[in-house]
Formats: structure tokens, C-alpha cells, sequence
């Protein structure tokens, strides 16, 4: 099926301009400046933006990933695609192996569908100082041979793995994932700026949720988060939402970072459904005032975030161009799961994966591999 969009105001790279594009079998064939040549569906001169990538989320929509249930992860992914979000990485939570293993494997049925981008484990390798809110008995040291067979469990379609790299084995279960073609992350850690250093060096290029659930920056003891921030090597992830991070911190780190900032949103079920008690994994969570934390007021547990949220505050609040705003929601994210061929800007030969924007830089529409939704 061929199509033309026109009348549009389309963030392309570095630049916002008022013109057209043509896609073919799910694919941008054509971008143009200016009036079209030929008739198409006029988009009002709304803003064209390319499909948010989320790198990290749990759910959404009353609907989580963790169970493995494939009706579950559907109706998440739904929820999440009607907010933009058009490649998303199924993240799991600490759980049994057991259990992990089942959910991995149920969910790489969607990844060979191609719905999700991959999973990712979050868990339980982790560091029970900075557990957040996962559940502290089941954290354990890495083993390889037992890391091995929870990424053959995904069958191809293990993404990511949040590793604490002062664990017993870490920088083993590091190499490990550079092995498989895995993204090794740190994260939930109370790792020293050297043994962050340490699991960069062995080949970890993501940091999970930038300062939370992370030992935090000292003057005499930078930990993680400097490490993260000053190797060009990594990608962070920032939970923009109003609850996880002052919005100051997130402007230092989109100063700072020089391997690049990529929003996230850590949302879980609770994500787009009204106020009230929600599981995370094994974890109860109350949500209240659209904030998530563990029952009893305990750790911030997720977020009720959207992608198109996170992009609205990049530029409301931190003071991002368009583009920008298109760099940490979509091709950021994109390049760090090594999709950037395929998904994260609007180019030629890219998936017509699109957000149509109103002047609210609300969700007008959404295209998926040239599908309106």
C-alpha cells in the first residue's frame, strides 16, 4: 500500500520543516520540502515526529509484561503504542528463575511477531542496597552458567540485562552479554566509581534509570553516575515524570552525558489507569496522585509515565528544541538497542513509524510500519 502525507510540519534531524513524505510497505520512500507533488492525506500542519522508542517499561494500561502473558503484554503494548510509543523493550522484574525463564519464553512469541524490540531483564542480579522495588529475597550473586540459560530462554530476543557491577561475577555476567549480543546495563547498584569504570570497560553501555536506585554522586566519591555520565560509551536512562528526578538533575545530565540521554518511562501497569492498588512483579504498589511506590510508602516503584508525556516535559520544562526532544524520546534510544537502522528518526528507507503532534504536542495520531493505529 503506497501513501502520501502532506501538509505536514516534520522534525527530521536537526531541523523542523513544513512539507510531505511517501510511504510504501511500511516504509518512508519519499521526504519532501514544501507543497507536494501529487495529492495525499493532508495532516493540517500538524507536527510529524518519529515513533517514540522505549528502551525500559513494565506495562501500562492495567496490563503488565512481568506475568509473560501474552494477552497482558498485547494490551500493554497497546496502551503504550496509542501514547507513540511504536518500539518498546518488554522489561521484567526480580522474580523466581523459574518464573523468569516462562515469562522470557512466553514473551519472545511477540518478539518474533515483531510487536516487541526484545526483553529485558531487570533483575535479579542486583544490588539488595539499591533494590528499589524489587523483592530483596530474591536478588542473587550472578552466575554464568545460570545467566546463560535465562538469555536462551528468550530464545534470540534477550535485549538488555540490568547487572550491579560490584556483585560477586558481575564483569563475567558482563562479558557474557557482549557474548551473546546482549546490552549489558548497571543499575540498582551501589558500585564505586572504579567498579562502575570496571563493567564499562567490559563492555556495559547502558545505565539504567540514571540516579535512582544508584549509589548517589559524591564529591569524593563520584560513583555510577559520573562514570556513566562522563563515558561517551553510554547511554543513560532518565525517568522524566516530575516524581523520579528533579527537573535541574535532568538538565544536568542532558548537559553532561556524553554518550547521550535517552527517556524512558519505567512505567508499569498503572500507566494510564486511575489511582489505586497494582502489582509490579511479586510487589504491591499504591498509586496515588499518579505517583507509584511500594504499599506502606516504601521506594518509588515504576512510573505512570508515557513516552509523549516525557517528550511534552523535555521541551516544557528542560528547554528542548523539537528535535531534541525527537534525539532523547526516539533515535537516542534507538541507537542504544543498535535499531537506529530501522526505527528512531524519519529518514528514507526507515518503518514509517510516525506521531502526529497538535500544537499542545498532544497525540493527534500514530503510525506503525505505515499503519495508522
Amino acid at each position: 500500500m503506497s501513501q502520501t502525507l502532506v501538509n505536514a510540519r516534520i522534525v527530521a534531524e536537526d531541523t523542523v520543516f513544513d512539507g510531505w513524505l511517501s510511504v510504501e510497505e511500511g516504509r518512508i520512500t519519499h521526504i519532501g520540502h514544501g507543497a507536494a507533488p501529487r495529492d495525499g492525506e493532508s495532516l493540517g500542519n500538524r507536527l510529524v515526529v518519529p515513533g517514540f522508542v522505549d528502551m525500559h517499561v513494565h506495562g501500562g494500561g492495567g496490563a503488565g509484561y512481568p506475568t509473560g502473558a501474552v494477552t497482558e503484554a498485547r494490551r500493554a503494548f497497546a496502551f503504550h503504542l496509542s501514547k507513540g510509543t511504536t518500539t518498546a523493550v518488554a522489561s521484567l522484574v526480580t522474580a523466581p528463575l523459574d518464573h523468569l525463564r516462562r515469562a522470557a519464553g512466553e514473551l519472545a512469541e511477540l518478539c518474533r511477531e515483531g510487536l516487541l524490540a526484545g526483553i529485558h531483564f531487570e533483575g535479579p542480579y542486583i544490588s539488595a542496597a539499591k533494590c528499589g522495588a524489587h523483592r530483596p529475597a530474591l536478588l542473587r550473586d550472578p552466575s554464568v552458567p545460570e545467566f546463560l540459560d535465562l538469555i536462551k530462554s528468550a530464545h534470540g530476543h534477550a535485549r538488555m540485562f540490568t547487572i550491579a557491577p560490584e556483585l560477586p561475577n558481575a564483569l563475567d555476567a558482563v562479558a557474557a552479554c557482549v557474548a551473546n549480543g546482549v546490552i549489558a546495563a548497571i543499575g540498582h547498584t551501589d558500585a564505586t566509581y572504579d567498579e562502575a569504570e570496571a563493567a564499562i570497560d567490559a563492555g556495559a553501555t547502558v545505565a539504567t534509570h540514571l540516579f535512582n536506585a544508584m549509589r548517589p554522586l559524591g564529591h569524593r566519591d563520584p560513583g555510577p553516575i559520573t562514570a556513566a555520565l562522563a563515558d561517551e560509551r553510554v547511554t543513560v536512562e532518565l525517568i522524566n515524570d516530575g516524581f523520579h528526578l528533579h527537573e535541574a538533575v535532568i538538565d544536568l545530565a542532558l548537559r553532561s552525558a556524553k554518550g547521550g540521554v535517552a527517556f524512558i518511562t519505567d512505567a508499569m501497569d498503572a500507566a494510564g489507569m486511575p489511582d489505586g492498588d497494582y502489582d509490579l512483579g511479586p510487589m504491591r504498589v499504591e498509586v496515588r496522585g499518579g505517583e507509584a511506590r511500594l504499599e506502606g510508602g516504601g521506594s518509588i516503584a515504576g512510573s505512570t509515565l508515557t513516552m509523549d508525556k516525557a517528550f511534552r516535559r523535555g521541551v516544557r520544562l528542560n528547554g528542548l528544541t523539537l528535535p531534541q526532544a525527537t534525539e532523547v524520546t526516539s533515535l537516542n534510544p534507538a541507537r542504544a538497542l543498535g535499531l537506529a537502522d530501522e526505527v528512531g528518526s524519519i529518514a528514507v528507507g526507515k518503518r514509517a513509524d510516525l506521531v502526529v503532534l497538535d500544537d499542545d504536542l498532544e497525540v493527534h495520531r500514530v503510525m506503525r510500519q505505515g499503519e495508522w493505529i
